[in-house]
């Protein structure tokens, strides 16, 4: 299967924090990169978040939530 998406993001969305998984593949390497890092709910946390997004050049971001944050 052909890779899409070279630099990816996946939220994992709760009331208290955002659990996110960043991928990294580079073309050299068989495996992608993982990073995984936790961010408060605070405007300060998210808008830090996006700048974390930002600078990793992700392309893609998916988000999960088990409830309806997502209705903002």
């Amino acid at each position: 299967m052909d890779i899409v998406h070279y630099r990816c993001a996946g939220l994992d969305v709760s009331k208290r924090d955002v659990k996110v998984c960043v991928r990294v593949q580079q073309p050299t390497q068989a495996r992608a990169q993982t990073k995984v890092t936790t961010w408060g709910s605070t405007t300060n946390q998210i808008l830090a978040l996006r700048e974390h997004l930002v600078q990793e050049q992700v392309t893609l971001v998916v988000m999960e939530a088990t409830s309806d944050y997502w209705l903002c």
